[in-house]
C-alpha cells in the first residue's frame, strides 16, 4: 500500500476508532455477552458486519438522503426512542433480581435466536448507529477523491472489527468480579441509565427534524 493510499486508510481508522469507542447500546450488550461469555464471537461479527454495511453506505452517498429526508429521519429517531426506553426498563428491572454470575455451566444466558434479535435489534433500530456510521463516517469519507474514499471506508470497518471483538473477549476477564450480585445491579443500572439518557436525547431532538 503506496502512501497515497495510505492517508485514507488511517483517517479511517481514526475517525472510526473515535466515533465507534463510545459508550453506547451496542458496546454495553457487547460487554454484558462478553462478561457471560454468551455467543461473543457472533455477537462481535454481527455488530462489525452491521457496522461495515452502514459505513459503505454512509460512503457511497446514503447519508446524504438520510439526512436530507425529514420524515424518514423523524421515523428512525421516535423507533429508536422506543426501543431503546424498553431496553432500558428491562435493565432498571434486572436490577431488583440481579443475581451472582456462576461461573459453571448452568449459568443463565439467552439463546442464540434471541442474542441475535438482540444485537440486530440494537444495531439497526439505534439512531445513533447511523449518524455516526453512515451521516458521519460518510461525510468524512466523502472528502476524498476518486477511489481514495474505499481505503477509508475499509480503515473505518477495520477499526470497528477490531473494538468489537477486542471488547467481546476481553470483557471475559472481567468475570470473576461479576460474581458479586452488586457488579450486576451496578452494571444494569448504568445500562438502563445509558438507554434512557440515549432515548431522551432522541425524543428532544426528533420534533426538530420535523421543522426542518
Amino acid at each position: 500500500m503506496d502512501v497515497f493510499c495510505l492517508a485514507p486508510f488511517m483517517a479511517g481508522c481514526g475517525a472510526g476508532a473515535g466515533l465507534i469507542i463510545a459508550i453506547g447500546a451496542q458496546n454495553a450488550f457487547v460487554l454484558r455477552q462478553g462478561i457471560l461469555k454468551n455467543y461473543v464471537f457472533i455477537t462481535a461479527l454481527i455488530c462489525s458486519l452491521v457496522d461495515a454495511l452502514l459505513i459503505c453506505l454512509g460512503v457511497g452517498g446514503f447519508g446524504t438522503i438520510l439526512t436530507s429526508n425529514a420524515v424518514l429521519l423523524a421515523s428512525a429517531r421516535w423507533g429508536g426512542a422506543v426501543f431503546l426506553g424498553y431496553y432500558g426498563f428491562r435493565s432498571f428491572r434486572s436490577v431488583f433480581k440481579s443475581q451472582a454470575l456462576e461461573l459453571g455451566p448452568t449459568t443463565d444466558k439467552s439463546d442464540l435466536k434471541m442474542t441475535i434479535g438482540s444485537v440486530l435489534a440494537l444495531s439497526i433500530l439505534n439512531p445513533h448507529v447511523y449518524l455516526d456510521t453512515v451521516v458521519l463516517l460518510g461525510s468524512l469519507g466523502a472528502q476524498f477523491l476518486d477511489y481514495e474514499h474505499l481505503f477509508f471506508a475499509l480503515g473505518a470497518i477495520l477499526a470497528s472489527f477490531l473494538w468489537f471483538f477486542t471488547l467481546g473477549y476481553g470483557a471475559g476477564y472481567l468475570a470473576p468480579l461479576f460474581q458479586k450480585p452488586l457488579s450486576w445491579k451496578i452494571l444494569d443500572f448504568l445500562t438502563g441509565s445509558l438507554m434512557w439518557v440515549i432515548a431522551l436525547s432522541l425524543i428532544l431532538w426528533a420534533p426538530n427534524c420535523l421543522c426542518d
